[in-house]
């Protein structure tokens, strides 16, 4: 009997999962549709600067542009709604102190992203293509709007999803699955992890290398802060009568 019941709660389980990552999917593709109806002006906001045009080899190219730049603000737009599915799934197994704090770091997921977007677009994008273009100057060069826009995100979307790591870090410690020992113990490896990642998306000068490392680092070092912060503050709560 036992084991029928925990196989029927483990069935319970993954439909319950399977409901949440299809609403999300939804989520994303209806993002994904309105974003693509601004995405012309998208566009020419991100080509304002450019004295050419870019061009295309094929008509679809201009599709896929258009699905990469209105990809990025579905992402954008469906984080907090993905953030709060996920909410939803672990809700039972949290007491309503847990659920209320954890479902205050929601907001907070679309303003980081939004915030790593702009570091990497300002700071990060136009260092690289400077290095990249002042290494070209005896070729001619010719941009397409694929390889263009494939370049810019890949310089700018990582960062999106890393300036999301000191709100995961708090949802984690706020429910138990990280701890501000395990991050100690973990520094040396997150440092190299964010290393590796740090050489591998920018040019090969230890200049940028240094000049991306260096937020990096920072940033795991605010998550640590905050993971005491929010690992004391439980403690505190579970303490109190």
């Amino acid at each position: 009997m036992k084991a029928e019941s925990a196989e029927v709660s483990f069935v319970g389980h993954l439909g319950e999962m399977r409901r949440r990552i299809i609403f999300t999917l939804i989520a994303f593709l209806v993002s994904l549709c309105g974003a693509f109806i601004y995405v012309k002006e998208i566009y020419h906001w991100l080509v304002r600067d450019l004295d050419f045009k870019l061009a295309i080899l094929a008509p679809s190219d201009v599709i896929w542009v258009y699905l990469k730049l209105a990809g990025v603000v579905a992402i954008a737009v469906t984080l907090p709604v993905a953030a709060y599915q996920a909410w939803l799934f672990v809700k039972p197994a949290l007491n309503p102190q847990e659920q209320r704090a954890t479902l205050a770091y929601i907001p907070w997921l679309p303003v980081l992203f939004a915030g790593g977007i702009v570091f990497g677009y300002f700071v990060i994008y136009p260092m690289v293509l400077q290095f990249l273009e002042g290494m070209s100057g005896d070729f001619a060069t010719m941009y397409t709007a694929d390889r263009y826009f494939s370049f810019m995100l890949s310089m700018t979307l990582p960062f999106g999803l890393l300036f999301e790591m000191p709100v995961t870090v708090m949802f984690l410690t706020r429910i138990g699955i990280l701890s501000p020992a395990r991050l100690a113990k973990a520094r040396k490896l997150s440092y190299f992890i964010l290393t590796v990642t740090a050489v591998m998306i920018t040019p090969p000068d230890i200049m940028s290398d240094v000049l991306v490392i260096i937020p990096l680092f920072v940033l795991y070092e605010v998550s640590v802060g905050l993971s005491k912060w929010v690992y004391s503050k439980s403690e505190k709560l579970e303490a109190a009568p």
